[in-house]
């Protein structure tokens, strides 16, 4: 096919471009205007759920200090005001109430409640004075369907023993650690009662972790706190940590414990009928504090939780050789003989939980 010279294909178009009348232009105008319209419609975001468009700030709650706990001596660790975040709740939630207690390990030695009253963890001067409120304490009806409009309180934990430490065992030598997590749990829930707990139609205590167990230990008595015709439960997610052994067969993390309820009282925190039966320290173990429960609790954890299998199963002086190194951070690298171990180490007591 001959080439066809571009300066007549352009004169072509010229001599096209005058031959249009007003009528092609007004057409023209018309699509190019519709055009416009249909590539801006459809580069415009989808719409968002309302609840969805809550900004950032929004969903941010402060921290409110628990002034009058001085003069209770209910203190963290380094001597600092304890604190919660709450945000009310609103129209059918009004009267009904979601606590979650934060998790973050324990301290079972002077050295180490040291460390941890330098931190948020162990005093409220390095707390965050805003946090985001999120799933279970999210007010958006979208991610939190459920609870979304229930008062919700987040208690920050800086006692290092589950809020169940005692004050009677403190360490006078200079060291300035205060063992006072059962008096910030008294003067919490004091406030809490007295801003509308009080009057709850019904009541979630949950936590994490450490907060987890928190909640099992105190979940009867917080259930005394409320009125009787009011619906109480309490969850505790990731907190069912197990009285095991070590792959070499040391009670690693019973010795912990047993560390942390010397140190800190936490025997008067635990049933008394079960201290009478056994070893305090065992107690403390969810598989013991929920045989005497008799609130409706529920258990949330995995069946391999990753860390207890790194500090209970596998703590780091149990594998000097380092054969379980990659096992214990990732079950996908564990040969035969080593899952063999876990699962015939690995299982939860038998035990009866209600389960509502």
């Amino acid at each position: 096919m001959a080439n066809v010279n571009p300066n007549l294909r352009l004169r072509g178009l010229f001599l096209w471009w005058r031959k249009w009348g007003k009528k092609d232009w007004a057409i023209a105008a018309v699509g190019f205007s519709i055009i416009v319209f249909i590539l801006t419609y459809l580069s415009r975001p989808l719409p968002l759920d309302p609840a969805a468009t809550t900004s950032t700030t929004d969903n941010l709650v402060g921290l409110t200090l628990l002034h009058n706990a001085r003069d209770r001596g209910a203190l963290c660790l380094d001597g600092s005001l304890p604190g919660y975040h709450f945000r009310k709740g609103f129209g059918s939630g009004s009267n009904s109430w979601i606590l979650h207690i934060e998790g973050g390990g324990w301290c079972n030695t002077i050295a180490s409640c040291l460390q941890r009253k330098s931190t948020a963890l162990g005093s409220s001067s390095y707390m965050d004075h805003q946090v985001p409120f999120s799933g279970i304490l999210s007010h958006q009806s979208s991610q939190n369907p459920d609870f979304f409009n229930w008062n919700k309180v987040k208690i920050r934990y800086c006692d290092g023993a589950s809020f169940a430490g005692h004050s009677q065992y403190e360490f006078k030598n200079g060291t300035k650690l205060l063992f006072r997590g059962h008096l910030i749990w008294e003067a919490l829930m004091d406030e809490l009662l007295s801003i509308g707990l009080s009057n709850a139609k019904q009541a979630l205590l949950s936590g994490c972790s450490a907060g987890g167990l928190a909640t099992l230990i105190h979940c009867d008595d917080f259930r005394e706190l409320l009125p009787k015709d009011a619906t109480v439960k309490c969850l505790a997610d990731a907190g069912f940590f197990l009285d095991e052994k070590d792959v070499l067969g040391n009670n690693t993390m019973g010795s912990f414990y047993q560390d942390v309820t010397q140190l800190q009282g936490v025997v008067k925190s635990l049933r008394k009928n079960c201290i009478t039966r056994m070893d305090p320290y065992k107690c403390l173990f969810p598989q013991e504090i929920i045989k005497e429960t008799r609130t409706p609790i529920f258990l949330v954890n995995p069946a391999y939780d990753f860390w207890q299998i790194q500090h209970i199963l596998v703590p780091d002086a149990s594998d000097p050789q380092g054969y379980w190194k990659r096992c214990r951070m990732n079950l996908h690298y564990c040969n035969p003989s080593q899952m063999e171990i876990i699962l015939a180490r690995w299982k939860y007591c038998k035990v009866s939980v209600v389960l509502c």
